[in-house]
């Protein structure tokens, strides 16, 4: 019987094609702008992973993880020196979002929400002891930090009144972030969307 084990799955494949390649800068540069725009305009939400969760969608996870890696590298570079710190969380994101949408978790407006719960949980458990390290526990949007603040006062531990503080604004970004990724998805051209499954 032929073995089925995942890590013969393409998702799992280390090398990437020219289309997949060319796919990362693209996506690279949506995060990018997204992240400005929410920032300039003072959003409670990040919008920095929306070209990360195209990339895992179109080009598979390992798309995924590197274009949110080089978008938290490049905007460490110029914007915000502490935003490479957060590479590793991208990275998590972007395998995540890859490995759920093969698993067909975007299919369906409950299943889209039920994969931007799972994304936030995963990215607020990374994303907490770094917060912790080098924010004292916040995260730097003044309505989640002051539920950080209101917790401490109410001598919460650190640990908790921090996951608490990102988890609410992770869950709310990754839930726009989903359906906004998910509805981007769904109006390309077919043949666009066949040629990155034949490549992978």
């Amino acid at each position: 019987m032929q073995n089925k084990s995942t890590s013969h799955h393409p998702l799992w494949k280390i090398t990437l094609s020219p289309a997949t390649i060319t796919l990362i800068p693209v996506a690279v540069g949506i995060n990018y702008v997204a992240k400005a725009f929410a920032e300039g305009l003072k959003l409670p939400v990040w919008l920095g992973s929306l070209g990360t969760f195209l990339a895992s969608m179109l080009g598979g996870p390992l798309a995924g993880a590197i274009s949110g890696f080089t978008n938290n590298i490049i905007y460490s570079l110029t914007l915000s020196p502490m935003s490479g710190v957060y590479s590793i969380t991208s990275i998590a994101i972007g395998l995540t979002v890859g490995l759920l949408f093969a698993r067909g978790w975007f299919k369906t407006k409950k299943c889209i929400l039920l994969a931007a719960l799972v994304i936030a949980v995963i990215s607020a458990v990374i994303s907490t002891p770094l917060n912790i390290i080098f924010y004292g526990g916040q995260t730097g949007i003044v309505w989640g930090d002051t539920v950080f603040a209101l917790l401490v006062g109410h001598h919460f531990p650190v640990w908790v009144a921090s996951f608490l503080d990102e988890f609410m604004l992770d869950i709310l970004d990754k839930i726009v972030v989903a359906y906004l990724a998910a509805f981007i998805y769904h109006q390309l051209p077919q043949r666009l969307i066949s040629f990155f499954k034949k490549v992978r």
